[in-house]
């Protein structure tokens, strides 16, 4: 799935194919954040750059990028933790161009974090080179095999414990994390999956494409009452990537010892204050339930095994990875901006070029 840009674009010099020739040129483009934003993101909080073409000293490699990930947890970075005027951080798939390192060797497809950029220079403890899985695309590893996949397959095993015949509720469903919750809580033996979404017509895909049994519009009415419709029963386990009314409303369909694996809070990254706490917290105490926030970056020793299960079904066609592609690196602002806005359908992704 593709989709169109939603902002106006950079000058064709900084968003140049980055070896159309075949050759490297001089510059890499990338982009920078040159404020902080009030609210909602703009474009005018960015800007494209051009930057001399770094040079692989001993121990590093070169790598044109070929794939960018945009993430809602971008947004959180933006408000302090990104540098203003300095290059952007987020994963980001390439191939090795130049290598100083025989441990990144030319020619091989990596995954590193120097992101919103045409290359990078990295070491090879800050790449990893990855294997290669015939069957499998490559972007899958900035999908359902990389950290949005990683994200729900470690909340749903480590963090809620998910049991076979147990039911689940995935907040904002039809995002990268959200749509690998609904679909791995499935092959881990859930009875029922019941998701939320933004609009009717992501509601209607998790059920018709990805096998939810039941999906609600958020915007449609309060949360909790749509969740217990859809869970009269109410749930065993919790993917909550929302916050807010949707971590409320997990609260109050929590059954006996269940689990809430928090993942995120993109209901309140945009605003100007946080939103109370849930006012039904202590409900917790009462059902013997669990809510635990947890980092995907600190379970990184899961990745092999998510691998591993999920590769074969992959190349089955039993697990999907959707992903909305925005092709250009001229437009990873609007891929950004988009995704914050919901218009992504599964995971965010950038093709650097086409």
């Amino acid at each position: 799935m593709s989709v169109q840009p939603t902002a106006a674009s950079p000058s064709p010099s900084a968003t140049a194919p980055a070896s159309a020739s075949g050759r490297l040129p001089e510059k890499l483009a990338a982009v920078h954040q040159i404020r902080r934003p009030r609210g909602a993101p703009v474009p005018e909080d960015f800007a494209f750059v051009t930057e001399p073409m770094p040079e692989p000293l001993r121990g590093t490699a070169l790598v044109e990028n070929t794939w960018l990930s945009v993430d809602p947890y971008m947004r959180e970075n933006m408000d302090g933790e990104w540098e203003l005027h300095a290059p952007l951080e987020g994963r980001a798939l390439g191939r090795v161009v130049t290598s100083a390192d025989p441990a990144l060797p030319e020619g091989s497809l990596v995954l590193h974090r120097q992101g919103w950029r045409t290359h990078a220079a990295v070491t090879a403890a800050e790449a990893r080179v990855l294997p290669d899985l015939p069957g499998v695309a490559q972007e899958s590893f900035l999908g359902i095999l990389g950290g949005t996949g990683l994200t729900a397959y470690v909340a749903l095993t480590r963090i809620a414990a998910l049991r076979p015949g147990e039911d689940v509720f995935v907040s904002a469903a039809a995002g990268g994390v959200g749509s690998a919750a609904g679909q791995l809580a499935r092959l881990l033996g859930a009875r029922r999956v019941v998701g939320s979404a933004g609009t009717r017509a992501k509601a209607d895909w998790l059920v018709a494409e990805l096998g939810f049994d039941a999906a609600f519009v958020h915007r449609d009415g309060p949360v909790a009452e749509q969740l217990a419709a859809a869970a009269p029963d109410g749930v065993d386990v919790v993917v909550d990537n929302v916050g807010g009314d949707h971590l409320e409303a997990a609260i109050g369909a929590l059954r006996e010892r269940g689990r809430i694996a928090w993942a995120g809070a993109i209901s309140q990254y945009n605003a100007a204050s946080p939103p109370a706490a849930p006012r039904n917290l202590f409900d917790l105490v009462e059902k013997s339930g669990r809510l635990e926030g947890f980092l995907v970056s600190r379970h990184q020793d899961a990745q092999g095994e998510l691998e591993a299960f999920l590769t074969p079904r992959l190349r089955q066609g039993t697990v999907r990875d959707p992903l909305t592609v925005t092709e250009g690196f001229g437009h990873v602002v609007d891929a950004f901006l988009g995704m914050l806005s919901g218009a992504n359908t599964g995971k965010a992704v950038v093709r650097v070029a086409s």
